[in-house]
């Protein structure tokens, strides 16, 4: 019984969990990937830093640019060519290269009798939607640089209003 008693506490304390020496590696293990994780961060802050500082000199480059200026050009009144009761009033202003030798007032003219030619053969359907309307400022937009000659960079809508 004495023997039986002795075996059952060697059993016992062979089946008690060893706390200390299991804490060791994992604190080893904490410690490394933590350092781990400080050194990532390190990285990925001097990545960004020199992302910031190369797209502050990217940007102190643009400002070199050629300089623009905006023009308004005179409101289009119309109706549109599908229904024909429908009329359009369109608002639009252009960029233009300041350093282009041609005058403004002549090619606002010509460009804004351009788009009301256009306006008349639109269609409800054809700008109705955000779609719609991106195809309609893509479409002036590229007459309006082809009547300019290249000088108009962009045509901006300003207001459209279909009645």
């Amino acid at each position: 019984m004495a023997e039986a008693e002795e075996n059952i506490e060697e059993a016992s304390a062979a089946a008690k969990p060893q706390t200390f020496p299991a804490l060791v590696p994992w604190l080893a293990i904490m410690a490394g990937l933590s350092v781990f994780a400080i050194l990532i961060g390190a990285v990925l802050g001097f990545v960004m830093v020199s992302t910031v500082r190369s797209s502050a000199r990217n940007a102190a480059g643009l400002s070199a640019a050629p300089a623009t200026k905006l023009i308004d050009l005179p409101p289009i009144v119309t109706n549109l060519a599908d229904p024909p009761n429908a009329w359009v009033r369109l608002q639009t202003a252009i960029v233009v290269d300041t350093k282009s030798d041609v005058k403004p007032e002549v090619l606002a003219a010509e460009i804004s009798d351009d788009l009301l030619g256009f306006m008349k053969t639109e269609s409800l359907a054809q700008i109705g939607g955000a779609s719609g309307l991106q195809h309609l400022r893509e479409d002036l937009t590229e007459r309006a640089v082809i009547r300019s000659q290249g000088h108009v960079r962009e045509l901006i809508i300003q207001t459209l209003v279909v009645q």
